[in-house]
């Protein structure tokens, strides 16, 4: 039996492959090359893909991108902060302005106080005023003759302001300048009122001061 599949006499022997209906690789078509122009052809090169490109937007021309709904909100948020950031920023502000003038104000009354409290406790304040003896040549003598518990030893007394010892009287000058033997110069022989009156040997004549009563341990006029 003769197989007709064989090949003739002369003819090449068949390679296997794959048959038709049976799973296999496809045959892949080789890539494209374009042919490469010719010396002297006037058919112009290839050009490659040209990229995409950025267009100018002019003012007043180009019509701007409509804003997202999260755009916008964001836009209102920031809006937002900033407002309530001016408002603390102003309430803070007014509040240091009102703290400075209560402090201004209240200086001003507690400088007001001190300084009437100071007059005050400069008019309440008793002045102090020496007082000396003098006989009735307005010179002054030894503070003793003036002295109540002196002239009384001595049998005299006081009347009107002045003090009789013997023959001779004495009074006190308040606020005069001098030494012993010597005519007191200045001064007054009214007894100032609300003053410290004391003599120079220490002894008190009277004590004055607003709430202090005015008194004398010796006679004077």
């Amino acid at each position: 039996m003769t197989d007709n599949n064989l090949p003739g006499p002369g003819q090449p022997t068949p390679q296997p492959g794959p048959q038709s209906g049976q799973p296999g690789q496809p045959q892949q078509p080789p890539p494209y090359q374009p042919a490469a122009p010719q010396p002297g052809s006037n058919q112009p090169a290839q050009q490659p893909p040209a990229k995409g490109k950025v267009r100018q937007q002019q003012a007043g021309m180009t019509k701007p991108r409509q804003a997202t709904v999260a755009e916008q909100r964001a836009r209102a948020a920031a809006l937002k902060a900033q407002q309530e950031r001016f408002a603390a920023e102003s309430a803070a502000f007014e509040k240091k302005r009102k703290t400075r003038k209560r402090l201004l104000i209240g200086g001003g009354v507690t400088v007001g106080v001190i300084a009437l409290v100071a007059i005050w406790y400069a008019a309440a304040s008793p002045k102090n005023v020496t007082a000396q003896c003098t006989d009735s040549n307005n010179v002054i003598v030894d503070d003793d003759y003036c002295d109540q518990s002196y002239y009384s030893s001595h049998g005299g007394y006081s009347s009107g302001g002045f003090i009789y010892i013997g023959g001779s009287s004495y009074r006190y000058n308040y606020g005069g300048s001098g030494a012993v033997g010597q005519k007191v110069t200045g001064g007054s022989y009214t007894i100032p009122k609300g003053a410290n009156v004391s003599t120079k040997s220490g002894t008190s004549v009277q004590r004055g001061g607003f709430g202090v009563s005015s008194g004398s341990s010796s006679s004077g006029g």
